[in-house]
C-alpha cells in the first residue's frame, strides 16, 4: 500500500514538474499507438464491411480465422517482425529494426484483426437491416461498404477505441522490435517494465498511473469530439 501512495506521489511530481523524459516517452507512446490504430482502422474497417456484404466460398473460414487472430500473442508477433526486419530477414535492407516504425508495424499486426473482427460483428447487424433496400437500389459493392461504414460509424468508433486500448498497453512486441532505447524507442510501457526490473516500484506505479490517465483522456477526447450521447442515437 505504501508503494501505491509513493507511486501516486511520483506521478504527481512527474506531471507537476513536466519532466522532459516523461513528456518525450508519453508523446512517443501516443505517436506510435495512434499511427498504428489509424493504419489498422484503414485496413480493418473496410475489411469488416466487405465481409458483411460479401458471400464467397471460404467466408466463414475467413471470419473464424479473423476472430482467432484477435488473440495473437504479442511476443510471437514481435518475434515475427524482428525476423522480418533483422539484417538476415527479407526486409533487413530497410534498416527499420529498433525504430518507432518497427514498433508501429508490430502494433498494426496486433490491432488490425481486433478492429476488423469487431467491425464485422457491428456491420453484420446493420447489413441485415439495409440488405433489401441497398439491393433494390442496385448499388455497387463499394457503395454498400461506404453506406455501412458511414451509418455504423459510432459502433466502428468503439472498435477503433478497443484497438487503441490494446495498443497503448502493449509491451511484449514493441520491447522486442524497439529495444527500449532511451530517447529513441522508449515508451511508457517499456519504461514501466524497465523500472520494475530495477526494483523502483514507486516510479513504475507512477508511470502506470500516467499511462492509464493518458488512455482515459484520449477516449474522453474522442467521445467529446464525436459528440457521443449528445444526439441520442448511440
Amino acid at each position: 500500500m505504501l508503494e501505491l501512495f509513493s507511486g501516486l506521489k511520483s506521478a504527481i511530481d512527474l506531471v507537476w514538474n513536466l519532466d522532459a523524459d516523461l513528456v518525450e516517452i508519453s508523446l512517443l507512446s501516443l505517436r506510435v499507438t495512434l499511427t498504428a490504430v489509424l493504419i489498422s482502422s484503414l485496413i480493418g474497417l473496410p475489411l469488416g464491411a466487405l465481409l458483411s456484404v460479401s458471400r464467397f466460398r471460404y467466408r466463414r473460414l475467413t471470419i473464424a480465422l479473423l476472430n482467432a487472430l484477435m488473440g495473437l500473442p504479442p511476443v510471437v508477433v514481435g518475434l515475427f517482425v524482428y525476423l522480418m526486419l533483422s539484417r538476415a530477414g527479407p526486409f533487413g535492407v530497410l534498416d527499420l529494426l529498433f525504430t518507432p516504425t518497427a514498433m508501429i508495424i508490430a502494433q498494426t499486426i496486433i490491432v488490425t484483426p481486433i478492429i476488423a473482427s469487431l467491425s464485422h460483428q457491428s456491420l453484420r447487424e446493420l447489413w441485415f437491416q439495409y440488405h433489401d433496400l441497398l439491393i433494390s437500389l442496385h448499388t455497387s459493392k463499394v457503395q454498400r461498404i461506404k453506406t455501412l461504414i458511414w451509418d455504423g460509424r459510432r459502433a466502428l468508433l468503439t472498435a477503433a477505441l478497443t484497438g487503441f486500448g490494446r495498443a497503448i498497453g502493449e509491451v511484449g512486441a514493441i520491447m522486442i522490435v524497439g529495444g527500449n532505447i532511451e530517447h529513441l524507442t522508449r515508451v511508457l510501457t517499456t519504461a514501466i517494465a524497465l523500472e520494475v526490473g530495477k526494483g523502483d516500484f514507486a516510479l513504475a506505479i507512477g508511470l502506470g498511473i500516467i499511462l492509464i490517465s493518458l488512455a482515459i483522456l484520449v477516449n474522453l477526447a474522442v467521445h467529446v469530439l464525436s459528440r457521443t450521447e449528445r444526439q441520442g442515437v448511440w
